[in-house]
Order: structure tokens, then C-alpha cells, then sequence
């Protein structure tokens, strides 16, 4: 199936869940896990995705389309986190019909600054853009500091001034969490949709409970990223191989349980959304 659109599908009602990509694995397991749920889904590859690959995006970039235009699913393709102006500009390049750009580390001026540079870029190039304001947890330094949240008035502010198309959001969940323990403030989120003119983004749903999620999309959240996850199911998946099989040499038994435990990861989380759709 063709690529689809980010923006067709971030405006076509209800939650967007985007998953992280970091090996040809994890795309496949993307790919199989939304056939599996009958949902769309964004493949995203982060900044630290590319770095991991020798800073050189277009393999991975074109091995995840290929992969996605090889399956039945409606997916699109994302660039997440990008702090890298040449690596945001790669991007219309490589199939990517959105990007994530990331300058939350900058102060708040030179943050809108940037980042409404960033946005007419990629308006030129009909690039759907993403930013973040407001410090999600998790991450080093004071951009990522756990426990902050996003302003609703300045997050109003920030979306006009940046003309940016959607705005990732503080809002209690936290990057890189392995348990599903996180608690959101669902009286913020539901502020938040009143005041920002664009679509909320929920970074670090790994570590949110479904429970959770459910409400924060009905307080007003509309990507949903999941990445942790994703790895917690392929490294379990390894382990328990290769404890269970200690001479085995050849990498493809154990990677395809680790792609089959990652599908059924976002399986799971699709499904979310999906109340009537049996596990």
C-alpha cells in the first residue's frame, strides 16, 4: 500500500499511535502488528535511531518505507526528535511526510525562533511539523526534567507563533519507562485541548497504563508515541531465547521471536483505541 500522509491520518478523528523504528525488525513488527489490529500506525525514526546507524538515514529511512509500502496497513513515516537542522532537512528526501523537530533544550525565545524557521521549511516542502514545549520527562538536562509540566497559555502562545502543526506536551508521562506506572493530569490535558489550536502529542506512553491512555485521548491527546515498549518485548524476547537456547549462533531464530513479541507489543497498544477488536 502507498505511504500515507501523517496529516491525513492525524486528521481523521480519534488516537494516532506512532512507534519508534530502530532496527528493520522493529518496522516489520509495526507493519504486522497494525495488519494484526486493523489500525493505521506512524513508523518514526528518532535523531538517536540515525546516530545508531552511523548518522546516515537513508538505509534505515528506505528499508522502513519499503517495509511499509509492503504491507496491507495504512502507515506513514515520521522523523522524530530531530535537533539537527541538516538531518530536518534530509527529510523530505526519504519519504518522511512529517517531523518531530526538537529544540525544547533551547530557551523559550530562541526555542519559537527555531522552531517557526523549522515549520516554514517544512511548510514549503508540504511537511507536517511536530515541537515540544513544555519538557517531557526522562530525558538529561533541563529540557527533559521529570515532574514539569506544560503551561496552557504559553503552549497557546508557542503553537502561534511557531505556526507549527501539532505540539508534544508535558503532561506526567516520562521517556524510557520499562513498567506502566505513569499517571497523567487529565484536568491539564483537557486545558491543554481547550487552548492549543493544534493536535496534542503524549511522548513516553511506553510506561502509561491503558487505562490511562484511553482517558488521555478523550481529554484531548491525538499521537500517541510508543517506543520502550517496543525494545522491553525484543530484548525479553532475545533473553529468554538464548537462556532457553545458549548455543545458538545464528541471529535469525532468536530476532524472530523478538519481531513476533514486538508485534504483538503494537497489537496491544492499537488496540487500546480499539475496544471492540478482540486480543
Amino acid at each position: 500500500m502507498p505511504l500515507i500522509r501523517t496529516a491525513d491520518l492525524m486528521t481523521a478523528g480519534g488516537a494516532v499511535t506512532a512507534f519508534n523504528v530502530i532496527t528493520v525488525e522493529h518496522a516489520e513488527a509495526i507493519a504486522a502488528g497494525a495488519e494484526a489490529a486493523g489500525a493505521p500506525a506512524i513508523l518514526q525514526i528518532s535523531e538517536n535511531a540515525v546516530k545508531y546507524h552511523g548518522n546516515r538515514l537513508a538505509p534505515i529511512a528506505a528499508a522502513t518505507a519499503a517495509v511499509a509500502r509492503a504491507s496491507t496497513a495504512r502507515l506513514a513515516l515520521h522523523l522524530d526528535h530531530v535537533e539537527s537542522t541538516d538531518l530536518l532537512h534530509a527529510a523530505h528526501t526519504h519519504d518522511f511526510s512529517s517531523v518531530m523537530f526538537d529544540a525544547s533544550k533551547l530557551s523559550y525565545t530562541d526555542n519559537v525562533k527555531s522552531t517557526a524557521a523549522a515549520a516554514r521549511w517544512a511548510h514549503d516542502r508540504d511537511l507536517w511539523l511536530e515541537a515540544e514545549l513544555g519538557r517531557i520527562g526522562g530525558k538529561a538536562g533541563d529540557a527533559h526534567t521529570p515532574g514539569v509540566r506544560t503551561d496552557p497559555a504559553e503552549a497557546a502562545a508557542y503553537a502561534t507563533e511557531t505556526g507549527i502543526d501539532a505540539l508534544a506536551v508535558a503532561v506526567g508521562s516520562t521517556h524510557a519507562m520499562t513498567t506502566r506506572t505513569a499517571t497523567l493530569d487529565h484536568t491539564l490535558i483537557t486545558a491543554l485541548r481547550e487552548a492549543v489550536p493544534v493536535p496534542l502529542v503524549l511522548h513516553g506512553s511506553s510506561g502509561v497504563p491503558d487505562e490511562e491512555l484511553r482517558r488521555a485521548v478523550t481529554a484531548g491527546m491525538t499521537k500517541i508515541n510508543v517506543g520502550t515498549a517496543l525494545n522491553t518485548a525484543f530484548t525479553g524476547a532475545v533473553r529468554a531465547f538464548l537462556e532457553a537456547h545458549p548455543s545458538t549462533v545464528d541471529p535469525r531464530r532468536y530476532l524472530t521471536d523478538a519481531r513476533e513479541a514486538m508485534a504483538a507489543t503494537v497489537a496491544d497498544f492499537l488496540r487500546i483505541f480499539r475496544p471492540n477488536v478482540a486480543r
